[in-house]
């Protein structure tokens, strides 16, 4: 994918300050990450853990497990 370049406008609020991201720059998610570097702004969308490296990250169940039978046909 190639850099996109828009120009904004910021709008200055009681809170701060806040600008309208072009529909060709929406992040997903509803978090970011705002970074300050060489007078640049850069904002990154916060990647949610993957289910598969959650589960990975657990520790292993030592516990007995009961026998399971299957249940008789008739």
């Amino acid at each position: 994918m190639g850099d996109l370049t828009a120009r904004v406008r910021l709008v200055r609020t009681p809170d701060g300050q806040r600008l309208d991201i072009p529909p060709g720059f929406m992040l997903g998610g509803d978090e970011a990450i705002l970074t300050a570097t060489d007078g640049r702004l850069v904002l990154e969308p916060v990647a949610r853990p993957s289910l598969l490296s959650v589960l990975a990250s657990l520790d292993d169940i030592d516990e007995d497990w009961l026998e399971i039978r299957d249940a008789e046909t008739e």
